[in-house]
């Protein structure tokens, strides 16, 4: 009695289930007791394997083993075989054809394997033989697909609604049009997730009016998208200025039960603020608030933006004081939005207000991003009072902040100012090396500061990074640009001395030191020197002594030296013409003027504006025999008005 009130009570639950009480598209089980324990404590049962091609519901199951087999086809073939003829021989073979479920089935295993992730694969797994992983280049679901449909089509493979769909996520923008064929072919009917993947391939694409004109098709048929696709739509049409359009979209999305979440208020407020709407995009904001949307830091910035671009200082500022006590951290881009418009309107002055309101987030990174942006939009005294802030409350210091406040005191002429940083800067864990003592160095050379160049040159050698060439280098151009010939000639003989060698630029700022100061012959004897310990002059070192040999009136020495300089294969550029120019025109010397702008046009040069006005004198026939010199802007020395071009006189270390 035992044994068959269990066997009643397996039977009543077995048959519970057949009918699918619980789990209506389960699959059914069948079977009968083989043996039982006499005790009716346990009991063995035969089951009958169930029928598999078909579900609950009478609809052909995908073969599995079929998809595996033909996606690793597919996949895993060489690149120099086609894997579709490949995949057609083993259908022949098996004498199958494939249903539209199991292309479909196909399809999304392709796509899930697209190259850019086969190509990560690789690059991550380089320990993997070749031949275990996927190939890149062999197989292209996009470039594939519409070879599988003609596969489909030569065996009358009827495609499905849910092919169509997997087919317009993977063919490119030429494509799609044979995707809405196909449907129509195949005489399926559109559901909305296929509208949604068409919307969503024609954003993809970037076609702004396709997209909106299937939009106008899916109100029409009153369909509706997910919040996902109309945020995608909405900022499609942002972007392209469709505002009437975004604003369309946007009351559908209510009228439909859509809500929008903080994306779709973000896009509309970037909208508003864009083409100067200040009251929709206030209110957006306000209603994004109301609902108790996540404000996150992008609609933060994006509100800030609005405000910033429409000049609204005050709001922009309450903004911000409102991300703060949130506990929303501010990054660069909110810095560098209210910066902009705290400049634009003279308001620099509250700089220190948004630094107060943001304190609890301030840090040496957000600082030297401040120090370096004012440093760049021209504010000196702003940057500078950043930085004393930044230096008091930080133990260790932002490397490139310093350097760039380096730079900007000595494009302001405070030297004292930046050599005082330079010395203190080893207190906030920052070394010193020659770059920074260069800056100052070349500052002060173009000031002329001659004795600060000296204590900081001392400073140098006993607490700096070691003296290398570009020292040397810049140095004896300071030395130069002061007329102190003397000092770059000791200058020069310690880099002798020294590990360091003199190269082409240090000849070339010693020559044209003496060359200036009058020392031709000395200047001479250098370019001399240079050539026999193997260091060919360049088109400056030619261009420099042409220069003083004409200014000298030694013109035929400056014609010889131009051709010596061409025998030599170093090629004159427009620069060095001007000065032989200058130099036959200054001397009456027109025949060979005009005869050397000749060459200048057949050497494929193109005249300035310096070349032009020496042949307007050469045709005038007034010739200028005193010459008013000027400040080079590219060394600062005493130069003519030809020498102020940065191919002739650019011999900066």
């Amino acid at each position: 009695m035992r044994h068959h009130g269990f066997r009643r009570r397996l039977l009543a639950i077995a048959s519970h289930y057949q009918l699918g009480a619980f789990r209506r598209l389960a699959t059914s089980y069948s079977g009968r007791i083989v043996r039982a324990d006499p005790a009716g404590l346990s009991l063995a049962v035969e089951v009958d394997p169930p029928d598999l091609t078909t579900d609950a519901r009478g609809y052909d199951l995908p073969r599995r083993d079929l998809i595996c087999r033909v996606s690793k086809i597919l996949l895993s073939s060489s690149p120099t075989s086609d894997p579709l003829l490949e995949l057609s021989d083993y259908l022949q073979t098996l004498k199958i054809t494939l249903s539209s479920l199991e292309v479909s089935e196909i399809l999304k295993s392709l796509r899930s394997l697209q190259g850019p992730r086969l190509l990560s694969l690789r690059r991550r797994s380089p320990g993997v033989p070749p031949r275990l992983l996927p190939p890149t280049t062999g197989f292209s679901p996009s470039s594939q697909s519409p070879k599988i449909i003609d596969e489909m089509e030569r065996n009358g493979v009827r495609g499905s609604i849910s092919t169509v769909n997997i087919l317009i996520g993977m063919v490119g923008a030429a494509e799609i049009e044979r995707c809405l064929e196909l449907a129509k072919k195949w005489d399926l009917r559109f559901n909305g997730y296929t509208y949604k993947c068409l919307l969503q391939a024609y954003l993809r694409y970037r076609d702004v009016e396709g997209a909106a004109k299937l939009y106008q098709v899916m109100r029409r048929k009153g369909h509706k998208l997910d919040i996902f696709a109309y945020n995608m739509l909405l900022d499609a049409l942002a972007k392209a200025d469709k505002i009437d359009e975004a604003y369309t979209v946007f009351r559908d999305m209510k009228r439909k039960h859509c809500e929008p979440d903080v994306y779709t208020y973000t896009i509309l407020v970037r909208m508003a603020g864009k083409i100067g709407k200040t009251d929709e995009f206030l209110s957006y904001f306000d209603e994004m608030l109301t609902k108790g949307c996540n404000v996150n830091l992008i609609a933060y910035n994006t509100m800030i933006q609005a405000l910033a671009k429409n000049r609204m200082v005050d709001m922009a500022i309450s903004v911000f004081r409102k991300m703060i006590d949130v506990g929303c951290r501010p990054n660069e881009f909110t810095y560098s939005v209210i910066l902009d418009v705290l400049a634009a309107e003279g308001q620099l002055n509250r700089l220190s207000e948004v630094m107060e309101i943001s304190n609890k987030f301030m840090n040496k990174s957000i600082y030297a991003y401040l120090v370096k942006t004012l440093n760049k939009l021209g504010h000196v005294s702003e940057a500078h009072s950043l930085f004393c802030n930044m230096w008091n409350f930080h133990n260790v210091g932002d490397r490139d902040a310093y350097i760039s406040m380096l730079e900007t005191l000595c494009d302001a002429g405070k030297t004292s100012e930046a050599m005082d940083l330079l010395y203190r800067i080893h207190e906030k864990g920052i070394a010193t090396d020659t770059a920074m003592y260069h800056i100052i160095f070349t500052a002060l050379g173009k000031l002329k500061q001659i004795s600060y160049v000296h204590a900081l040159y001392e400073h140098m050698k006993q607490n700096g990074p070691p003296v290398n060439i570009f020292t040397y280098n810049i140095l004896i151009s300071c030395f130069g640009r002061s007329g102190l010939t003397d000092k770059a000639l000791e200058l020069f003989e310690e880099m002798e001395n020294s590990e360091c060698k003199p190269d082409v630029i240090t000849y070339n700022s010693l020559i044209n030191c003496l060359g200036k100061s009058g020392d031709l012959d000395e200047a001479h004897m250098r370019f001399k020197e240079m050539q026999e310990k193997g260091l060919n002059p360049d088109v400056v070192t030619y261009s420099t002594l042409i220069e003083c040999f004409g200014k000298s009136n030694k013109v035929d020495m400056a014609c010889r030296l131009f051709d010596d300089m061409l025998a030599a294969g170093c090629y004159p550029n427009i620069v060095t013409y001007n000065i032989l120019l200058d130099c036959l025109e200054k001397y009456g010397r027109t025949a060979e003027a005009f005869k050397l702008y000749d060459t200048l046009r057949q050497q494929g040069l193109t005249p300035d504006s310096i070349t032009y006005a020496v042949l307007e004198r050469l045709e005038s026939g007034s010739h200028v025999t005193v010459r008013v010199r000027k400040p080079s802007h590219v060394t600062g020395w005493v130069v003519s008005p030809l020498s102020n071009n940065a191919d002739c006189h650019g011999m900066k270390g």
